[in-house]
This record gives C-alpha cells, sequence and structure tokens, in this order.
C-alpha cells in the first residue's frame, strides 16, 4: 500500500503546481478552438461485491489510476464533448479468500478466523480505455468550474497476481482466473481540482471460479475515489 500512496502524492503535487502556472494564464487572448486534453490521477476503494459466504475485506483494498484523455468537442459552446483515452491502474484487493494450486488448478478456501494470517490479496495491473461524454461550464478564460464526466472503461488486466503470507508459509503465483478483459460504467463529478469518482465493474472479476466446494465466485467491483485533472 505505501508506494501507491506515495506514487499518488508526488503526482498530485505535480498536478496542483501545473494548475497553478495555468491560473496565471488566465489573461491571454481567447481561443475560439481551446480543448480539455487532460491528464488524470485518481485513488480510491475497491469495494467487492456479491462476495460468496462468509467472505469478507481486510485492511485497504486500494486503486490507483493515471492516464490521458483526448477532448473532442461536440458543440459550438465546447462545453460538451467526447472524451477518449488511455491510462494504466492498479488494483488490490485484500479479503478472506484464500487463492492456492492443486494438480495445476486454482481453488479457493475461505481463511478461518481462528488463523492469524499477515496477508492475503489479489494484485492486478491494467491498461485502461475510458470512453466518456463530458459536460462543463469552462472557457477560454475559466480553468475553474463545473464537469460531469460519464462513460465505459474497458480494462486489460495483463497481470494478476495472488499472494498469502502467513509466519509459516508464503504463496504466491499468476492468477489465471481473473478476468484479463474487465468492463465497467463510471461517473465523475467535482469543482476544479476536486471531483468525486465512482465505477461499477460491469463483469466478474474472475472467469469461471469456484470455491473447493463447488460454489461459483462471481463478485464484482464498485470503486469510489476521487480523481483530479490537468490541462
Amino acid at each position: 500500500m505505501r508506494c501507491p500512496v506515495i506514487l499518488f502524492f508526488i503526482l498530485f503535487n505535480v498536478v496542483s503546481s501545473h494548475a497553478q502556472e495555468l491560473d496565471s494564464l488566465l489573461n491571454r487572448a481567447p481561443d475560439t478552438k481551446y480543448l480539455e486534453d487532460q491528464f488524470y490521477i485518481g485513488i480510491g476503494y475497491n469495494a467487492l461485491l456479491n462476495k460468496p459466504e462468509g467472505i469478507k475485506q481486510s485492511s485497504l483494498s486500494y486503486g490507483l489510476h493515471f492516464g490521458f484523455i483526448k477532448d473532442i468537442p461536440l458543440n459550438q459552446k465546447r462545453n460538451i464533448a467526447l472524451g477518449v483515452g488511455l491510462g494504466y491502474a492498479v488494483n488490490s484487493f485484500y479479503e478472506n479468500l484464500m487463492a492456492y494450486k492443486e494438480n495445476g488448478v486454482v481453488l479457493y478456501d475461505r481463511i478461518p478466523d481462528s488463523v492469524d494470517f499477515k496477508r492475503n490479496k489479489i494484485e492486478s495491473h491494467s491498461i485502461d480505455f475510458p470512453l466518456e461524454l463530458r459536460f462543463r461550464t469552462s472557457d477560454t478564460q475559466t480553468h475553474s468550474f463545473w464537469r460531469v464526466h460519464t462513460g465505459l472503461k474497458i480494462r486489460y488486466a495483463f497481470a494478476n497476481r495472488s499472494r498469502y503470507i502467513d509466519e509459516e508459509s508464503h504463496i504466491s503465483f499468476d492468477n489465471p482466473d481473473v478476468n484479463k478483459l474487465q468492463y465497467g460504467a463510471y461517473l465523475s463529478v467535482g469543482y476544479n481540482t476536486w471531483n468525486v469518482y465512482v465505477q461499477y465493474q460491469l463483469n466478474d472479476l474472475f472467469d469461471n471460479a469456484i470455491t473447493s466446494e463447488g460454489e461459483p465466485i462471481a463478485m464484482n467491483v464498485l470503486h469510489l475515489g476521487l480523481i483530479f485533472y490537468i490541462l
């Protein structure tokens, strides 16, 4: 958790410094062709939905994502636009559903409450492809404005790892059950720098995964957090 949080604050400081530079340029000549091309960075909490019975989250299941979105205005006032982007994300899920391999097959068991384990998580790294509709109150001279962005995000999860650690064992392996192709609907609403971000995953986190007792694992993810933009 420490490294993503440190990275987030470094990138946030960069966003803030550039925003201050933009404020000093407000007296420039009007640009009737202005765009809201933006870099973005977001951080938040990953809530697992539809968990199997007895499964609960522990620690802070975080998500960090950043990238760039190209702005394509759709009207003459240029306050309605389409956004097409490319980004990177890392997501961790801390819970008591232990993954392990048996005869080449990945199985899952609930960790008993009596077991004192240090860590159990799934970590996923992905390339993101957001497509969004954008509404805003900005113009060529105003860089502090309300915005509403809503759209779909396709995510290619290229690296997915399960890890379990206790005092006696350390299990870590690439988990092929995590869906490599994920997609979800999202909404961000805010003013100036601060924006609330919500994303609901439309497909399951796992592809045909089952517990050792044969119960299907059909969890999906609700991401709640903040997102920051820089022009």
